[in-house]
């Protein structure tokens, strides 16, 4: 049966940056057709959304649903734990030092999926089609996508939520430039028997981070990142043997420690496209950004793709997917994505090279952060809000002219 429909938003992509790009949007006044399957309830993994991010979930009705599932981060941790010659000092960043409560929260992927996914079904203004794209139709004025049940759906801008292998980005002739990492990630969560204490710690290693963040209780989740054949041999050790191998990677700090069901390996791989917004496509998520997993960004930048898209849609409410709104788009979210991606880049490849200079860069970088609290705070407010870091240091001249 041929049923043609339009709708002014089409979010591809039902993980959680397509169901908040459809509940943002919806939550605009625009009218939305979501195309994607269930959610992914039995994903084992954790996010970590910082307060930004937070609000933005507030905002749309989804936060109580998984407040009680989520641990706050009040302190984030770094530790030179490599054996090199030239090592970094412990670097200690406290919520409190820039007047916050936290840094904000880290949710189980399995409470974070199926809240979003409750809260799209119940939206009037969005239509869920629990199917996939099979084609894309991109012409002047339109994006149309046929769907593998065989209807249409015709729509001003089309949201590629559809992950870092984006189907839509492809067919809307968006390049992207990949890069290789001979790294894997293992992850999974454990138990643990001393207090967390609302810290996360980031083991600095010469295969790349070893990541524990709290969870309720004395539980915390770990992206634990090695070669690939590592990963492998690691997640195929028993349980005894893995939480002893995880213990001793973080130096007993917690104690001993218990895994728990769910291992999962994921290959580290970095993607970043020419443009961010061509041919009534715009780029959310991973499909605007890929790279490996250092420093909680993830899903917050995709928040903030999303954030962004929205408001200029706003401005463009007659027209969201038009050459002038998509090129607004591209300029706002390149020097955030890029920066980002760069930064994470370089400190992932300080961490696995061999190179003294780059050792000693590294070291006396993290030494003059952990030693300089003005510039602690900077980095502190910049990897919260994008620019919140220039508007206190401006807010603090500002000051001292007038003294």
């Amino acid at each position: 049966m041929d049923r043609r429909e339009t709708a002014r938003i089409l979010v591809a992509g039902s993980g959680p940056a397509g169901l908040i790009a459809a509940l943002g949007f919806a939550d605009a006044g625009f009218p939305v057709t979501l195309v994607g399957p269930e959610a992914n309830g039995q994903d084992g993994r954790t996010t970590a959304l910082m307060n930004p991010a937070l609000k933005i979930l507030e905002r749309l009705g989804v936060l109580d649903a998984v407040r009680s599932q989520a641990a706050p981060l009040k302190v984030m941790r770094i530790v030179d734990a490599t054996s090199r010659l030239i090592r970094s000092p412990v670097v200690i960043f406290r919520a409190s030092e820039i007047g916050e409560e936290q840094f904000g929260l880290n949710l189980p992927n399995s409470a974070l999926n199926p809240a979003l996914a409750s809260v799209v079904a119940a939206h009037s203004g969005i239509e869920w089609r629990k199917a996939m794209v099979q084609t894309w139709r991109l012409e002047g004025d339109h994006a149309q996508a046929i769907l593998s049940d065989g209807s249409e759906i015709t729509a001003s801008l089309a949201v590629a939520a559809d992950g870092r292998l984006s189907p839509a980005r492809e067919a809307a002739g968006i390049s992207t430039s990949t890069r290789s990492y001979p790294q894997a990630a293992l992850v999974l969560n454990f138990g643990h028997r001393s207090d967390h204490a609302f810290t996360s710690t980031e083991f600095h290693t010469e295969t790349g981070p070893f990541t524990q963040v709290p969870l309720p209780g004395n539980r915390s989740s770990l992206v634990w990142v090695v070669e690939p054949e590592t990963a492998k041999e690691l997640a195929a050790l028993d349980d005894a043997a893995l939480s002893m191998r995880i213990e001793q990677r973080m130096q007993s700090m917690l104690g001993r420690v218990s895994v728990e069901p769910g291992r999962q390996i994921y290959q580290l791989s970095g993607v970043t496209p020419r443009c961010f917004a061509r041919n009534r496509v715009a780029l959310v998520g991973e499909a605007a950004h890929v790279f490996p997993p250092i420093g909680a960004q993830g899903l917050n930048l995709g928040i903030r793709d999303i954030d962004d898209l929205i408001g200029i849609a706003c401005k463009n409410r007659d027209d969201p997917g038009a050459v002038k709104a998509l090129a607004a788009y591209d300029f706002k979210r390149r020097p955030d994505i890029l920066a980002r991606s760069n930064a994470v880049n370089l400190l992932n490849k300080s961490l696995l090279s061999q190179m003294l200079p780059a050792q000693m860069a590294r070291s006396a970088g993290l030494g003059v952060l952990g030693g300089f609290a003005p510039l602690r705070a900077f980095f502190m407010r910049e990897g919260l809000r994008p620019g919140s870091g220039f508007a206190a240091l401006a807010g603090g001249l500002r000051k001292q002219i007038r003294r």
